[in-house]
């Protein structure tokens, strides 16, 4: 790819081509065409970045609220200056459709805005006093500190935009670690932030193998604050040794959202929202719709016609062909993991309707799965795909199917279709997950609390939450003197 940027890292302020743990190279999943080469931090450049970062947050937590908010705000103009070139590399390092593309881009602009205008918002407040001796009670929101920033791969920028915006209002220095499959999205970001005229040493970008820069980086007692997004093993492995010394950890983990269909469904809206919605970024959000639980007396109309219209999603190399509705799988691992979540299937376990396997030729390509009655043990009811695949059940009882949608660790995100205003109150309340949508597939906006609970994190970014996770509450009281 001509246009795609050589790999720098960012330490205190300079762009650092050499890593002095050698090189990985980053591969298109369309092509399998070696992209460029990243380099590699190794411990003596983690140390130089972290006490950079340090030093950053020295210099960014002093600065005034409207300093922050007009550096944020340039940064978010210059990403929508140059959202046609992130775009392409978003979708040239892993794959999706350069409508989805840009998007993400859009997206992440606007997420940068909110967090912004947060920095002048979110000051504190006044308590009341209980005692006329008492002058003053005020409730303080202080910057963290130094903070890391894990993302992964599937939303490249957006992403990485929901937690630098935080950070960054906030007042708090940052090291960002990217995933290794799209570091030039995450280089693109941070060079927006570096014009705009964040002081040096105030964002630090490194590459890297994840479990060694992770927990060299967490090990430190410069980092005050770790943000994780990924999956649930590595989340409870990263929050186990932030836990050792003391630092505040938000993860946002995996999940293996329901999606309840009832009678009283739009029986239109449902099936179209579904079939489209499950197949963007092929499967690969960790919001996803995966566990599709429809009503018995419209299950049969509703498999067919789901059915049928992912057998229309056209699969192909969305860098060359602008037609194309989903795109590759992430990287090569994806695609064993997507047999392995069908390897038990068959007879009266579950019947794959359409796809069910990796499509031949260059490309980490896997066709749309529809899978019909998958038994309630396995692997595609259990664990998250991650991936195109849809698994279709009947219910007869809506209390069973909340109770079938509830009984996984996941709690990120559930849907429901209904127009009866009873059965949306019921599963607005009933549904155990950290966001719920119904009548609609939508969990994130900029000013919306993202995140979950039970396995799938907790904490959350985007809204006011993601500008309070990067703060300490203080409390100040003053009395008169004597």
């Amino acid at each position: 790819m001509s246009n795609y940027p050589q790999l720098k890292m960012l330490i205190n302020g300079e762009w650092v081509a050499e890593g002095g743990d050698g090189t990985m190279e980053v591969i298109n999943p369309a092509t399998e065409e070696v992209l460029g080469l990243m380099p590699k931090a190794s411990s003596e450049q983690l140390d130089a970045a972290l006490a950079a970062a340090d030093e950053g947050f020295r210099v960014w937590s002093a600065k005034p609220a409207i300093e922050r908010f007009n550096v944020l705000r340039r940064a978010s103009d210059l990403i929508r200056e140059r959202k046609d070139a992130i775009a392409r590399i978003i979708t040239a390092e892993m794959g999706k459709p350069m409508a989805q593309s840009l998007g993400e881009v859009a997206s992440a602009a606007d997420v940068i805005d909110f967090q912004a205008e947060e920095a002048k918002r979110a000051g504190g407040r006044m308590v009341p006093p209980r005692s006329a001796h008492i002058l003053s009670q005020q409730v303080h929101h202080i910057p963290v500190g130094p903070s890391v920033l894990l993302t992964p791969w599937n939303f490249p920028v957006n992403l990485p935009a929901r937690k630098l915006g935080g950070a960054l209002a906030a007042g708090c220095s940052v090291i960002l670690k990217p995933a290794e499959d799209t570091p030039a999205t995450a280089q693109l970001l941070v060079e927006t932030l570096v014009d705009a005229g964040v002081p040096k040493g105030v964002v630090n970008l490194v590459y890297g193998d994840p479990g060694k820069v992770s927990e060299h980086l967490i090990a430190s007692p410069v980092t005050r604050k770790v943000s994780f997004t990924g999956s649930t093993a590595v989340g409870k492995h990263l929050g186990a040794l932030a836990a050792q010394g003391m630092k505040r950890f938000t993860p946002e983990l995996g999940g293996h959202a329901p999606v309840i269909v009832s009678e009283n469904a739009d029986f239109a809206t449902a099936v179209a929202n579904c079939a489209t919605v499950k197949f963007r970024n092929a499967g690969q959000v960790c919001v996803s719709p995966t566990r599709f639980l429809v009503a018995r007396s419209i299950y049969d109309k509703f498999v067919a016609e789901f059915t049928e219209r992912v057998k229309t999603i056209k699969v192909g190399d969305a860098g060359a062909d602008d037609t194309v509705d989903m795109g590759p799988l992430a990287h090569a691992r994806r695609i064993p993991a997507m047999d392995h979540i069908l390897g038990d299937l068959g007879g009266n376990r579950g019947e794959i309707l359409t796809g069910g396997k990796a499509i031949e030729g260059r490309g980490f390509f896997y066709e749309p799965t529809v899978v019909a009655a998958p038994a309630a043990d396995s692997r595609l009811m259990n664990e998250e795909p991650f991936g195109p695949i849809a698994g279709i059940v009947p219910f007869d009882d809506l209390e069973d199917a909340v109770a079938t949608a509830n009984s996984l660790r996941y709690g990120l995100a559930a849907y429901a279709f209904t127009t009866s205003q009873d059965e949306s109150y019921y599963l607005g309340k009933a549904l155990h997950a950290g966001m719920v949508a119904i009548n609609h597939l939508i969990v994130a906006s900029p000013e919306t609390p993202f995140g979950g609970i039970g396995d799938s994190g907790f904490g959350s970014e985007g809204g006011v939450e993601g500008y309070l996770g990067y703060t300490d509450t203080k409390f100040v009281t003053v009395a008169k003197s004597r």
